[in-house]
């Protein structure tokens, strides 16, 4: 089996590169000044033409550095597929505009160049403050806007007006379980263009990714080599599958690392991959995934969680942090 490069986005004539870099800071505190501008430019230099970022990161300040990055690469804007997303205080309708507006801010690329992917980060929604902060009880958790988190229908339509006004290329979602998805299908003007969901070997939601997969709607795993969120969403106790022994032994037959087998794989299964990354070394490594994998490795990494993937261990976890499981796959929550 070979993975490609690249991924035709149905229903329209562009494509999206397979291998992709996530920008995502746990804690962006911890980290150094210009650290995500840094990774970018790494990656840019290195060949990575895809690069995902969020409003919601470092309130604004991963997509300023990832902009910073893309002018200063000397890489032509348009050989670049730029991702970014509306964070959850401007999931009314009136707001959407705004959200976007401030992220094409921050981003600073050529006036009048649209944003490449604009993602509903989440299907639910804050509540904001006058400023567009996030209000929170005592203890530090996000006040949830129910009656909005169950609009996103119509958060929906105000994101299909930004590809009108040429501010987006393409839009799509992000956190969407089945129920979520087969809701939102129903109803858009524009079709979703991308799902993205965490999707690793001890995650393979496979029958997401086939639902999405046969109604047109490209999945890209974020979180591929097992995601570290906000410690407050933190799903998973234990090893993650870095750690497989079973991944690590098949990697010495192809002189691969763990993440590049992994991430071979997902590309293998139609699945476009954000590994994030600050060091420059692994951002070196994970881009250099693609390789023939033999099918029967390729099967034996598809079935590590058995045959359905009915033992997968997810690491995004909602139920604590927000009261209720935004990706329980039955029906829809809140």
């Amino acid at each position: 089996m070979r993975p490609q490069e690249k991924f035709q986005i149905s229903g329209s004539d562009t494509q999206i590169p397979s291998r992709g870099l996530g920008t995502f800071l746990p804690d962006p505190g911890a980290s150094e000044p210009n650290t995500v501008k840094k990774a970018v430019l790494d990656a840019l230099k290195t060949g990575y033409r895809h690069i995902d970022t969020a409003l919601r990161y470092g309130d604004g300040t991963g997509e300023r550095e990832v902009g910073e990055a893309i002018r200063e690469s000397g890489v032509p804007r348009e050989e670049i597929f730029v991702v970014t997303k509306l964070e959850n205080c401007f999931h009314a309708p009136e707001d959407v505009e705004t959200g976007m507006d401030m992220s094409l801010k921050n981003l600073g690329l050529a006036y009048g160049t649209p944003i490449d992917l604009y993602l509903m980060h989440f299907p639910y929604a804050y509540q904001k403050t006058e400023n567009f902060g996030t209000q929170r009880e005592v203890d530090g958790k996000p006040l949830v806007d129910v009656e909005l988190s169950r609009a996103y229908v119509t958060t929906w339509k105000a994101m299909e007006v930004l590809v009108d006004k040429c501010k987006a290329r393409l839009i799509g979602v992000s956190n969407f379980s089945t129920p979520k998805m087969e809701k939102l299908l129903a109803s858009a003007r524009i079709k979703p263009a991308v799902n993205q969901i965490e999707v690793h070997p001890h995650w393979p939601q496979k029958d997401l990714v086939k639902f999405c997969q046969n109604s047109g709607v490209h999945v890209t795993a974020f979180g591929p080599l097992g995601c570290t969120p906000i410690p407050a969403l933190v799903g998973r106790a234990g090893p993650g599958p870095l750690d497989d022994n079973i991944i690590f032994l098949l990697g010495q037959k192809y002189r691969k690392s763990p993440a590049q087998m992994i991430l071979c794989h997902l590309i293998c299964r139609g699945i476009s991959v954000i590994p994030k990354s600050v060091s420059t070394k692994r951002i070196l490594e994970n881009f250099d995934c693609l390789f023939e994998m033999d099918a029967e490795d390729f099967k034996t990494i598809d079935t590590l969680m058995d045959e359905h993937s009915n033992k997968g261990v997810r690491n995004l976890e909602t139920m604590s942090y927000l009261g209720f499981d935004n990706y329980n796959e039955l029906y829809e929550e809140p």
